[in-house]
Formats: C-alpha cells, structure tokens, sequence
C-alpha cells in the first residue's frame, strides 16, 4: 500500500502525528478492483467506506425496470460509499462500479467507529467530507430543477473536465438524467 496519496488527502483537512498515522493506516484494507467489477451490490451489506487511490468508479440506482442512474463518479483522492446504507449497516440501495482499473483503501464502519474513539479529530475529517458531499448533492438537486440539460451539462464539464474524460457519455447522460441520444445532440449543438 502507498499511504501518501491518503495522508495528503487527510492532511487537507486535519494534521496527525506519526502514531495516528500508524494506527489509521493500520485500519485499512487495500483492494484492487478490474474494470466493470463491482465493489457493491444493490441488497448487500454496506460495511466500508472507500478513498480511491487509483482509477474511476461511479455509483448508480438501478429502478424495477433495469434503468441506471448515475448518482456519483469518483476518481482518485475520492472518497466512495452508499453512504444512508454504510452508517446504518443496512443493505444497499447502490451499486457501486469500477469503470476503469482501480485500486481501493476500505475502512470498515466499525474501525472507523474506532477510529472516532481513539483519535476524535478523525470525526472532523469525515464530517467536514460529509458536508462537501451534502453540499454538493443539494447543488446538484437544485439545478436538475431549475437548469437545463445543457446549462448541466456545461456546468458538469467545467466542474468534473476530468471525469468527462474518463467515463462513457451514456454513464454522464444518465448523471444528468437524460438520455444518451439527447446527449449526443447537445454535444453536436456545442460543437457548431
């Protein structure tokens, strides 16, 4: 395991000595994931939460009729979870998906309801990561409501021109939540 890719992202938020260190990098668990497998299954237990090291993964609903919905990317210095599922130890409402090759540190709820007790500026950490998420989920509810596709798709590019990169225009339709189809003509509009 390369620990500094975690220490920094850590490190933005909250300073540890050489013995926190030890001890979180102790709780984690380095997994390698093949693009296209899965991480997490709709019904399954949500037992971690995951801090991308290396790769792209993206987070979807899928309804009774088979249609995903993208609900989040996540690239390297992320972190990922189902998070409803992952603090209640419930099962999955999300998938979760490696789209490319990647590489995962997973902390498992109980070490890091450990990790909360043994070293509590960790609870800064994660809430102010919670926050960010909140915030940005509400952003994004907000101009689904209130902007066009376009508008969100061009907010999208500017945002996350990384991501655009690396995933499939289906799988960016489907986080706009419109259809690939309708994708392709903005893009054939922005292009003229």
């Amino acid at each position: 395991m390369d620990p500094d890719s975690v220490l920094k992202n850590i490190a933005k938020h909250i300073e540890l000595d050489e013995n926190e260190k030890s001890y979180f990098l102790s709780l984690l668990n380095e997994k390698k994931y093949l693009k296209k497998s899965m991480l997490l299954e709709e019904g399954e237990i949500c037992r971690t939460i995951n801090f991308v090291q290396s790769g792209t993964l993206r987070s979807f609903f899928r309804d009774s009729a088979g249609k995903e919905s993208t609900i989040m990317f996540a690239i390297s210095d992320w972190w990922i979870t189902d998070m409803a599922c992952f603090l209640n130890q419930q099962p999955a409402m999300l998938n979760i998906e490696a789209i490319e090759d990647s590489n995962i540190l997973s902390l498992k709820k109980e070490d890091l309801d450990d990790l909360y007790i043994k070293i509590p500026k960790f609870e800064r950490f994660f809430r102010i990561i919670m926050q960010n998420a909140y915030v940005r989920e509400q952003i994004r509810v907000i101009q689904n409501l209130s902007l066009t596709a376009e508008q969100r798709y061009h907010i999208f590019l500017e945002k996350y021109p990384e991501i655009s990169k690396q995933v499939k225009q289906k799988q960016i339709a489907s986080y706009l939540g419109i259809t690939p189809e309708f994708l392709s003509m903005i893009r054939a509009n922005k292009s003229k």
